[in-house]
């Protein structure tokens, strides 16, 4: 876990975790993920999952993003989603209210890496640079990402050359991150 990405994403997740034992209501609970095989699941009633992040160990990589459009992804992309399991976690960056994606298992990666390779196919047809989404905000047309080629991070309007530099890198954005326990 020497990467710094790994160690300010484990941090935030440790801050995420205080914010529901703090609440009194123990680990993080989801209804979407009841059935889901995971490393990070801690009970499933059958009604509701309770999750906690695990490490990955070796860290995993977006490899399948890479060869599907012959880009090489900034080592923050992969440190990000690759470091951990877990479930999304709610925060606030700001005023922004934000849902963190992470990866809930390895078909969860799959899923993943089809849905970046879609959003960098079109980036490149409407001639933008590249970036990855991090985060998915209630406006759907709006994300928070990773520019591949400075490793910033973004308030991005799809599909057009709208951008507002959040963090200088996702280190100093996961570091400013607050969670936010949200009621399903």
């Amino acid at each position: 876990m020497n990467h710094l990405v790994t160690r300010a994403l484990s941090d935030f997740s440790s801050r995420y975790l205080q914010v529901w034992c703090d609440a009194d209501r123990g680990f993080p609970e989801s209804h979407d993920l009841v059935g889901l095989d995971s490393p990070c699941v801690v009970h499933d009633s059958g009604d509701a999952v309770t999750w906690k992040p695990e490490l990955r160990n070796p860290m995993g990589r977006l490899d399948g993003v890479e060869k599907g459009i012959e880009l090489t992804l900034h080592d923050d992309i992969h440190a990000f989603y690759c470091s951990q399991f877990s479930g999304d976690m709610q925060a606030k960056f700001g005023e922004i209210e934000l849902d963190l994606l992470q990866a809930f298992n390895e078909e969860d990666i799959d899923r993943l890496q089809q849905n970046i390779l879609g959003h960098l196919v079109t980036q490149r047809r409407l001639k933008l640079k590249p970036t990855v989404f991090i985060a998915a905000l209630e406006a759907e047309f709006e994300v928070i990402s990773i520019c591949n080629l400075t490793g910033n991070v973004l308030l991005e309007t799809l599909g057009k050359d709208v951008r507002k530099v959040l963090a200088e890198s996702v280190e100093q954005f996961l570091t400013q991150l607050q969670p936010v326990l949200i009621e399903e």
